[in-house]
C-alpha cells in the first residue's frame, strides 16, 4: 500500500524535475504510506523523506540535511510516543547502515548470516523497532544526498561541519527546527549512534540540554568509537583489542582445546580478566619488564589470542590489529574482517602485517548501495540525480577538544531521566566490544550512575544487526530499554 503527495520549498534549483544543475532542494519532503507487520502486528505507518536547511547566524542556509522520518499511523496520544533519532559514523558515512539493516521497518534482501544476495533490493523488517517509537535517521553534511552550500570550494566554511565540535553544534541546532516542524516537543526522546555516532551522541547529549534545551531519556550507543581510547595508543589502548582477539579465534575454531570446548562467554571473562589485571600493567613495563614475565605473559597472549608467541614476542607484547586480521588464518590462505571478523578475504600474498583490503565491507557496500539508491527512488519516491555518498568527503575532521564523554557524564548528572545503552558484536575488530565496555565504565568515574547504564553483546561484528538472530535480539534490547526508560509519569529527581 502506498500512496504519494509532495510538498516543495525552497529550492537551490529543481532536481526532481531534472534541470540542467544537479543539485538538491535544500526544504523540500515527499511523504508515502505503508504498511509493515512487527512481531506478528500489522501496522501502518508514514514515511516523510526530504530535506531541512542548516542556517547560520545571519540565517543565510549554509547546508541542507537529507532525512527519513517514519511514524507509526492511528497513535491518539503522538505526545508520548517517543521518538528515535538515529546517526551513523565514519565521520563521513551516511545514515543508510541502521537505517535499511537494523530499526527501520525495512531491511536488505540478505541471507540469514548478512551475506549479499541478487537480485538486491530490500524486504519486511519483522524486528523494526517502530511499533513502539517514531524513528528519524539524519545524513550529517554531505553524507548521503546531505550537502555545504556551495558543495565545495572555499567559500564553504569547514570549521562548521567537520570536527567533533562543529558536528555536535550545527546537528543540535538542526534537530531543535525538527522537532519544532514536526510538533514533536512533549515525546520521550532518543538519540542512537553507530561507530563515530557514538562519539556524536555522547556530544549531543550535553548540547542538546544546554543549548537547545531538550533534555534526553536515552542515550543509545552502538559499537561506540571512543577517541579517548583508539587514537590515543599506550599500554590500555592496545591490551583492550585481546579480548576481541579471542572472540575471533574462537569463532573461527583457532583456539586451543581448552578454551575452544566452551561456549564464547564462558571464555571471554577469562581473557578480559587477564588483560585488565595482567596484560595491561605487562604492557606499561615497556622495555623494563623481567625476561620471565615477559614470556609468559606472550603465552598467555598466544592461548588467548590464537596467535604465534613468536609473532607475540617480536611485537614486545603489543599486536596490532591488523596484525592479527593478515595473520590468525594465514596458513588457511586468508584474512579476516576488520569491523566483522566473520568475514574471509583472499590477499596477493599470505606473508605481511595488514590485509589487502577490507573483506566485510566490500560485502556490505556490494549490497547497501544498491538497495539505499532503490529505496529511496522508487519505494520513497525521492527523486533525484544527485549521488547518495555512502562516505562523503568530510575530511580532514577536527579532532580537538574532545570532551564527550565527560559531556555524557554532565547530561546524565543533570537529568536524572537519561539512561544509557551500549550495544556491540564480539566480533568487531574496529571499535571492539571490550573498548566498548572500557567507555562505559570510564564515563562515570564515581560510579554513583553505573544502574543507568546497560551493556548488550551479540554474536557478530560492528554491524551486529546484519545476523538475522541478532537483529532481533538488538530490536528487542532496544525496544525493551526505550519502554524502560519512559519513566510513566515519574518526576526527573535524585
Amino acid at each position: 500500500m502506498k500512496s504519494i503527495y509532495f510538498a516543495l520549498g525552497t529550492f537551490l534549483c529543481i532536481a526532481l524535475s531534472h534541470s540542467q544543475h544537479r543539485k538538491l532542494p535544500i526544504d523540500t519532503t515527499v511523504t508515502t504510506q505503508h504498511s509493515v507487520t512487527i512481531n506478528g502486528e500489522s501496522m501502518t505507518y508514514t514515511a516523510t523523506t526530504g530535506t531541512q536547511p542548516v542556517w547560520d547566524e545571519t540565517g543565510k542556509p549554509i547546508a541542507s540535511l537529507h532525512y527519513t522520518y517514519y511514524t507509526r499511523n492511528n497513535i491518539k496520544d503522538r505526545a508520548s510516543r517517543p521518538l528515535l533519532f538515529s546517526f551513523n559514523g565514519g565521520p563521513g558515512s551516511g545514515s543508510v547502515w541502521m537505517h535499511l539493516a537494523y530499526t527501520g521497518p525495512r531491511i536488505l534482501k540478505i541471507d540469514d548470516e548478512g551475506y549479499p544476495i541478487q537480485p538486491y533490493g530490500v524486504k519486511e523488517n519483522p524486528f523494526s523497532v517502530l511499533d513502539v517509537t517514531d524513528i528519524v535517521y539524519i545524513n550529517p553534511a554531505n553524507t548521503g544526498y546531505s550537502r555545504t552550500i556551495p558543495e565545495t570550494g572555499d567559500d564553504v566554511d569547514r570549521d562548521k561541519f567537520f570536527g567533533i565540535n562543529a558536528d555536535v553544534k550545527y546537528l543540535a541546532e538542526w534537530m531543535n527546527t525538527f522537532v519544532t516542524r514536526k510538533n514533536r516537543w512533549r515525546s520521550p526522546k532518543y538519540i542512537i549512534g553507530e561507530s563515530y555516532g557514538g562519539t556524536r551522541v555522547m556530544g549531543l547529549s550535553l548540547a542538546l540540554q544546554n543549548q537547545q534545551w531538550m533534555y534526553l531519556n536515552g542515550v543509545i550507543m552502538v559499537s561506540p568509537a571512543d577517541y579517548k581510547v583508539i587514537r590515543v595508543g599506550g599500554p590500555v589502548s592496545s591490551a583492550l583489542n585481546l579480548p576481541y582477539y579471542t572472540a575471533a579465534a574462537w569463532h573461527h575454531k583457532a583456539l586451543p582445546a581448552p578454551l575452544q570446548g566452551k561456549d564464547l562467554l564462558d571464555v571471554l571473562p577469562e581473557s578480559e580478566d587477564f588483560t585488565v589485571n595482567k596484560l595491561i600493567p605487562a604492557i606499561a613495563k615497556g622495555g623494563f619488564i623481567p625476561d620471565s614475565e615477559r614470556n609468559e605473559i606472550a603465552e598467555k597472549m598466544a592461548y588467548y589470542s590464537g596467535l604465534d608467541k613468536k609473532d607475540i614476542l617480536d611485537h614486545n607484547l603489543d599486536v596490532p590489529t591488523q596484525f592479527f586480521w593478515k595473520n590468525l588464518l594465514k596458513q588457511k590462505g586468508y584474512n579476516v574482517g576488520r569491523l566483522d571478523s566473520r568475514y574471509l578475504g583472499i590477499d596477493r600474498q599470505l606473508f605481511g602485517d595488514s590485509p589487502d583490503y577490507s573483506a566485510e565491507l566490500t560485502s556490505w557496500l556490494h549490497s547497501f548501495t544498491p538497495a539505499i539508491n532503490y529505496y529511496l527512488q522508487e519505494e520513497l519516491n525521492f527523486k533525484t540525480d544527485i549521488k547518495y555518498n555512502m562516505f562523503g568527503p568530510v575530511h580532514p575532521w577536527n579532532n580537538d577538544d574532545d570532551e564527550v564523554r565527560d559531556n555524557l557524564r554532565q547530561a546524565m548528572a543533570q537529568n536524572p531521566y537519561l539512561n544509557v545503552l551500549v550495544q556491540s558484536g564480539y566480533y568487531d575488530g574496529a571499535t571492539t566490544y571490550f573498548n566498548a565496555k572500557y567507555t562505559m565504565w570510564q564515563i562515570d568515574p564515581s560510579g554513583r550512575m553505573k544502574d543507568r547504564f546497560e551493556f548488550r553483546g551479540y554474536r557478530s561484528g560492528h554491524m551486529m544487526y546484519l545476523r538475522r538472530e541478532d537483529l532481533k535480539k538488538s530490536n528487542d534490547d532496544l525496544r525493551a530499554f526505550i519502554l524502560r526508560t519512559m519513566t510513566q509519569g515519574e518526576p526527573a529527581k535524585y
